[in-house]
């Protein structure tokens, strides 16, 4: 019984050992999983760091970039010219060699190396142009009035110092010259009226037969103001850039008193009255035209019913195109960026149109689009990094250099006829586009940068960028509308606002008349003077308001700028 008793105890002792073991076995087995979890979970933050670290690191760029761009805004010139607007053709045959590289094997690549390799030998055996003589004084003040000055030898110096005999007129001598100005002036024109009586009828009968003679129709009755003063105002304001408020000073000091209430008024009155005729014939013009061009700008009214004075509004600005004939451009005040204003405005206008990558302009349905390749390489060039560690152009400034190879071209092209240029392009320009398009396909940029908007601005506006080797007459880029859009932002500068919504129309049919008068080499104030005298006795018919256009004989006769 003992022996059987030590057997059942020692039996139980290896049962409890081996449970312990295999107890141990599981806690040790459950430990490594629970450590292998832990390695995992470790990891995986890690893997998650590294993302995040790499995301503020990506932000920190951009807003680098970002702090970059507005640095060189507000200190730096400008200007977009670069150095690598003056590479030369190998360099930019590296770089259209790279996007041909890069390209995929599938693909036909166009053939451009000998293209630009021509171009680069041409250039060198090009010889300098020769500079344009500079301007004589002859020929930029010939058209001002001389006033000779005669200095004669008083007559006790008439005698020879060597044997007191009386000298004679030997010659004259033109000894210098001098610009002298003549301050405006200003004075009261009174209009006296004669009144005729017959003295037969006076005598014979009690009917008395007078007559008075005829007044000229005053430009805005009971008021002070004429055709010359008005104008002048206008060209002040709109042409100067100087606002009423100076204008009010300035007139103070020379002693006319006028508020500036007062001038606001009749350049107000003027605009509505007598140039709204003058502006919808050159509106319904302008949609007769094949090639249009717009673009927009910010402006803000102060009083304008059921909005906030710093709400922004909008002054639109659509142009003809380089078609070769009579410029025309207009102004529209908007108060907002809504695309349907531009649909509005150019009405049913089935043509080519010109603008930016704005999305407002997909309105238009019955136009063929053309994009702005002066925007592509404004992205492009707001991405070249500030400094780098080597000589090697840049993705950005590979896109500088591109842009600037279709530049080029365009230069060469511009004395062309419209048929001319149009064939030049395809066999010249469209290959360059067509590589162009397969080096942006293989970039790939950090997201969020500038050089990532670039290359997506580009993208996005390929179908448009193209349309302009449809026709001749299209432009590469919408350079033309952006410089027709430079005169308001100077006069927005310096006045800030316009103070109610007629201001701002009157403004616009203001500025519309005085560009267009700009670039049919019409001056300013000589035209604007015309049309306050002729309109306000005009008959306005389509017959008669077009001898006032700009373009038109009897204009150019009157008001051609002289030796433009």
């Amino acid at each position: 019984m003992l022996f059987c008793g030590i057997l059942k105890a020692s039996l139980e002792r290896l049962l409890v050992s081996r449970m312990t073991t295999e107890l141990q076995e599981l806690l040790l087995l459950d430990m490594k999983k629970t450590i292998e979890s832990l390695r995992e979970e470790i990891v995986a933050q890690r893997e998650e760091q590294r993302q995040q670290a790499e995301e503020f690191r990506k932000i920190i760029a951009n807003k680098d970039e970002e702090i970059a761009e507005l640095r060189r805004k507000l200190f730096s010139p400008s200007s977009e010219k670069s150095k690598i607007s003056q590479v030369d053709g190998q360099l930019l045959l590296s770089i259209i060699n790279e996007a041909e590289y890069f390209a995929d094997s599938s693909v036909q690549e166009p053939s451009i190396d000998n293209l630009i390799k021509e171009n680069s030998e041409k250039k060198k055996d090009e010889e300098p142009k020769p500079r344009k003589p500079k301007a004589k004084r002859e020929d930029y003040l010939s058209s001002l009035p001389i006033t000779k000055v005669i200095l004669e030898l008083p007559e006790e110096e008439r005698v020879c110092e060597l044997c007191e005999s009386q000298m004679v007129h030997l010659g004259m001598e033109i000894v210098r010259e001098e610009l002298r100005i003549i301050p405006a002036t200003f004075e009261r024109v009174q209009y006296i009226r004669e009144s005729c009586i017959c003295p037969q009828c006076k005598e014979e009968d009690d009917e008395v037969v007078v007559k008075k003679a005829a007044t000229p129709t005053p430009l805005i009755p009971h008021s002070l103001a004429s055709p010359s003063f008005v104008s002048h105002i206008i060209s002040q304001k709109y042409a100067n850039a100087m606002p009423l408020y100076r204008q009010e000073k300035e007139l103070k000091n020379i002693g006319v008193p006028i508020k500036r209430a007062t001038l606001a008024n009749w350049v107000n009155t003027c605009a509505i009255e007598y140039f709204t005729p003058i502006y919808d014939y050159m509106h319904e013009s302008m949609l007769k035209r094949e090639v249009l061009m717009s673009d927009e700008t910010t402006c803000q009214v102060l009083k304008e019913e059921g909005r906030k004075a710093t709400t922004t509004s909008y002054m639109w600005v659509h142009r003809t195109g380089n078609d070769g004939l009579p410029a025309i451009i207009l102004y529209d005040y908007q108060v907002s960026r809504n695309g349907d204003h531009a649909v509005r405005f150019l009405g049913d206008f089935a043509g080519y149109h010109q603008c930016d990558g704005f999305s407002g302009y997909n309105k238009l349905k019955n136009v063929i689009r053309c994009g702005c390749l002066a925007h592509v390489r404004r992205k492009f060039f707001e991405a070249i990094p500030k400094s780098k560690s080597d000589d090697a152009l840049t993705i950005a400034e590979q896109g500088v250099a591109i842009c600037d190879i279709l530049f080029e071209k365009e230069r060469e092209f511009k004395d062309d006829t419209p048929e001319v240029r149009k064939q030049k392009r395809l066999e010249q320009e469209k290959p360059v586009l067509e590589a162009f398009w397969c080096w942006i396909e293989k970039q790939n940029p950090p997201k969020g940068s500038k050089l990532a908007k670039a290359i997506n601005y580009a993208k996005n506006q390929h179908e448009y960028l193209e349309n302009y080797l449809l026709d001749g007459r299209c432009s590469i880029s919408n350079n033309l509308t952006e410089n027709s859009v430079r005169p308001y932002v100077l006069i927005r500068k310096n006045s800030l606002f316009h103070d109610t919504p007629k201001g701002a129309t009157a403004s616009a049919i203001i500025c519309s008349l005085m560009e267009t008068a700009k670039y049919n080499n019409i001056a300013v104030k000589s035209y604007i003077e015309l049309l306050l005298t002729k309109m306000p006795d005009y008959n306005i018919e389509s017959e008669g308001i077009e001898k006032l256009m700009p373009w038109s004989d009897e204009v150019k006769k009157l008001c051609t700028i002289p030796n433009k």
